[in-house]
């Protein structure tokens, strides 16, 4: 049975539907992304479950008992937001016990349980600062404290990570997957980003204008997914979705089962004409036109074999010189997709 129940969720603004007979399942200890684009509902379906906005119809259900019943402090949850809503007067530790202060603690238990959460998130020096004189991830910190000192048994996290840089997204997100880990609560996390969704998520719903696309784990998403509008969203770059003369279906390929070689796996080819190439590292992106499609490419600094691929690279290319390349892939690296509807026909 699981644990959290949302059946028939539906709300509108004016004329705008941003969940439309929405239904989910949340199991005990999952920790379940909610991925989209702007303006997929993703936001309202977290503030809807935490109580600060009302759905026109349906039901969310918690261990059986339905939590619209519920004032929002009294559905057991906790929540972390993207502007990590701390009080400026207010010092570290009085931002971390508001909520025990507001639900009554004795002040002996408020600075037992202060002071623990304090040590697990590494604030315990900073107790006594207030906001302004800390940076973005450790007032992201103080605010995840804050959530975590009420002990709930429910986490939503809404969009948490987005004002941090690329090293404290890192860090943030090692230190969310450990405590999930730890306390083995539900977490339902909202984000745009797909990286953090496929890093973080036992589970991922991708959310399309008010609808599920598909819920499953990271690797089905990523290598099942069950439409086109899931394969483009997923992935960076997202999947190839290819229209070739003579298929009956549109064919979709991830750009790292693409290669310049034939392999003994790749029994399909096309021939593309050279677009472009872009260095990440310990990669190359390149990209390639089929019948005005463009097909992008991983390719790690080992398959750069190709010499004239080599003179772009170092951005000395023959001006006149148009390079037609053949590229391999393989049926078992492939996603079929229904030209109608767009869905994968595997599904």
């Amino acid at each position: 049975m699981s644990d959290l129940k949302i059946k028939g969720l539906s709300k509108s603004y004016a004329d705008t539907n941003v969940l439309d007979n929405l239904n989910l399942e949340v199991d005990k200890a999952e920790f379940l992304v909610l991925l989209g684009p702007s303006g997929s509902g993703k936001s309202t379906l977290a503030r809807i479950i935490a109580g600060l906005e009302k759905p026109d119809s349906g039901d969310i259900q918690f261990n059986g008992k339905s939590l619209l019943e519920l004032a929002p402090k009294d559905r057991d949850l906790a929540m972390v937001f993207q502007n990590y809503a701390l009080y400026p007067h207010k010092t570290v530790f009085e931002n971390i016990a508001f909520p025990l202060e507001i639900a009554d603690f004795s002040k002996t238990e408020i600075n037992k349980l202060v002071n623990l959460v304090a040590v697990d998130l590494e604030l315990e020096h900073l107790l006594d600062r207030k906001p302004k004189q800390l940076s973005g991830g450790q007032r992201q910190r103080v605010a995840l404290a804050r959530a975590l000192v009420k002990q709930p048994k429910i986490f939503l996290f809404d969009e948490p990570l987005s004002n941090l840089d690329a090293k404290l997204r890192l860090q943030m997100r090692n230190l969310l997957s450990k405590l999930h880990k730890t306390l083995g609560k539900i977490f339902i996390y909202v984000t745009h980003d797909q990286v953090e969704a496929l890093s973080l998520a036992t589970k991922i719903a991708v959310l399309d204008q008010g609808h599920i696309r598909q819920i499953a784990s990271p690797e089905k998403i990523y290598r099942q997914p069950a439409d086109t509008f899931v394969a483009s969203f997923i992935g960076s770059p997202p999947c190839n979705i290819l229209d070739i003369e003579g298929e009956e279906y549109l064919l979709g390929i991830r750009p790292e089962n693409i290669f310049l070689e034939k392999q003994d796996k790749a029994n399909m080819s096309l021939e593309a004409e050279f677009q472009s190439i872009e260095y990440s590292g310990n990669e190359y992106i390149m990209r390639a036109l089929y019948m005005n499609q463009t097909i992008s490419v991983r390719l790690s600094t080992e398959r750069i074999l190709n010499p004239l691929i080599k003179e772009y690279i170092h951005k000395t290319p023959q001006k006149s010189r148009r390079l037609t390349l053949s590229l391999y892939f393989g049926e078992g690296d492939m996603c079929y997709f229904n030209r109608r509807n767009r869905k994968n026909v595997g599904e």
